[in-house]
């Protein structure tokens, strides 16, 4: 009995080796197999014309808005469009209107809906015609939707370009892809203000209940105005708001697009912000406030309204090796998605920046409670624990330096024909090895440790922490890890293993 009860044991030893030896394989080429991503291009200049309008999935995308509801993330954006040569007027769809409307299940692949306004609105026009004597306006820009119990709620900006001659209007709808019915003006300004009345933002004090709007640009800086809940219209009529940010330089330098959130872990409401040219080195930059309407602080503590630059710095003009670089990474929207936050933003491609491509990225946020974004656009890479074996070997970083202008700027942005391509109007990569022993080669004293799943990484400067997460290499077409954080400097780096 004892010898048939042992070879009994043996032979179920030997099925359940085998057993997890094929559970082990199946992991194994799981982990080994490469993750799929689209392969879409982000040249897009053989679609170019406004027939090919349905294939825009990611493409002329400016100043985006998302929203979720039900199944369905919907983005909203500026009419800006990348033309080869001025079309006719017989090359534009019938049904082309403004604020374009996509939507999309996973954040990757996205459809283009079509146009949430057949026509600017006859009240916008009319008093931009009444206060800049005569000019019409030729598009509406940066729409905003947030929704109210059960009431979705259109925000959008109304103006000319280099002029104070703005209105911030307001349409309503009980769907996402509307129809919008127009409910009136929010903010309108003219060249007697101080504000400029574009770039709209919304959010709800989840102590208070009350409502408000952060807007404003280069002209004056941003501003924080209270709205009704009942009608989403201001408050109190005739009511700007009152300053939130402001930075140095600013009759000569760009500030604008911003975008408030709240982060219920943190407590804390977070506003984002746009710096310098749209066209170029346009970058994001954040502070935070207990309140929504405000003080807001910077990465070290310096209140936003102080005239001075403030940091830290998310995003700016880069390029990996392999592609010709991303400029224009700015006007962001943001949203939490169940406790997972991503930014939306335009990217421009180099070497000409006038192609406009949707870069969906997640946001992680810091022990500090700061948030950074990852390198690579989102992809929908699968999440897993990232140990320290898996850190070592070759890797780019990047500084999202700020980069010198090489042509004076107006009104904070290049003038026409002042952008030419060269490398070094990007934050470029830096070839590094993370070695075993904690050493990295190519950044002098510098030392790397894993703790709790973050990366550390210690130099004569101090520690700058990094986020690492499985992402999809959009230039070399794999999945790989990648690396992001804020130096002690308030500047945002970038990593990213290559082999």
């Amino acid at each position: 009995m004892n010898d048939k009860a042992n070879q009994k044991n043996s032979l179920l030893r030997i099925f359940l080796y085998l057993v997890l030896l094929l559970i082990a394989g199946c992991q194994g080429n799981k982990v080994v197999t490469p993750a799929k991503a689209p392969e879409y291009s982000d040249d897009y200049s053989n679609i170019w014309e406004p027939r090919f309008y349905k294939q825009w999935g990611t493409y002329n995308v400016h100043d985006p808005s998302c929203i979720r509801s039900g199944e369905y993330f919907y983005l909203y954006s500026t009419d800006a469009i990348f033309f080869k040569e001025r079309p006719r007027k017989e090359d534009f769809p019938a049904e082309m209107g403004n604020i374009q409307v996509r939507r999309s299940k996973d954040l990757v692949n996205w459809e283009f809906v079509g146009w949430a306004l057949d026509t600017i609105p006859e009240e916008a026009i009319a008093y931009l015609e009444e206060v800049s004597g005569g000019r019409k306006p030729e598009n509406i820009w940066a729409p905003y939707v947030v929704e109210w119990n059960g009431q979705f709620r259109l925000y959008y900006a109304v103006s000319l370009f280099g002029a104070q001659t703005s209105y911030l209007g307001l349409a309503v709808s009980s769907s996402p892809e509307g129809p919008w019915e127009q409910k009136g003006c929010v903010v309108k300004t003219d060249d007697t203000n101080l504000m400029n009345a574009i770039d709209p933002s919304v959010i709800v004090d989840k102590k208070t209940g009350r409502h408000w709007m952060h807007y404003g640009s280069y002209f004056g800086g941003l501003f924080c105005v209270e709205l009704n809940p009942g009608t989403g219209l201001a408050l109190r009529d005739g009511d700007k708001g009152h300053l939130i940010a402001r930075r140095a330089e600013y009759k000569t330098r760009n500030l604008e697009a911003p975008e408030i959130i709240y982060n219920p872990e943190l407590q804390q409401y977070f506003l984002f912000t746009s710096y310098d040219a749209l066209f170029s080195h346009y970058n994001v930059r954040v502070g935070r406030s207990v309140n929504a309407e405000g003080p807001f602080l910077d990465y070290f503590g310096n209140d936003l309204t102080d005239t001075t630059n403030n940091y830290p710095i998310l995003t700016y003009a880069y390029r990996f090796g392999g592609h010709p670089g991303w400029a224009g990474i700015g006007h962001c929207g943001v949203i939490n998605d169940n406790g997972r936050y991503f930014m939306f933003h335009q990217g421009r491609l180099a070497p000409d920046n006038l192609l406009m491509i949707l870069h969906v990225r997640e946001i992680f946020w810091n022990s500090d409670g700061w948030p950074v974004v990852s390198p690579e656009r989102f992809a929908e890479i699968p999440a897993s624990e990232i140990k320290p074996n898996a850190i070592t070997g070759r890797w780019e970083m990047i500084t999202l330096n700020e980069i010198v202008d090489t042509v004076v700027l107006w009104q904070g942005q290049i003038p026409p024909g002042g952008w030419h391509y060269d490398t070094t109007m990007f934050n470029n990569p830096v070839l590094v090895n993370f070695n075993k022993n904690g050493s990295i080669d190519n950044m002098a004293g510098s030392n790397w440790i894993m703790d709790k799943g973050r990366l550390l990484v210690e130099n004569l400067e101090g520690t700058t922490e990094f986020m690492v997460a499985n992402a999809w290499d959009w230039e070399r077409k794999t999945q790989t890890i990648v690396a992001t954080g804020i130096n002690p400097k308030g500047i945002g780096v970038y990593g990213k293993k290559i082999n």
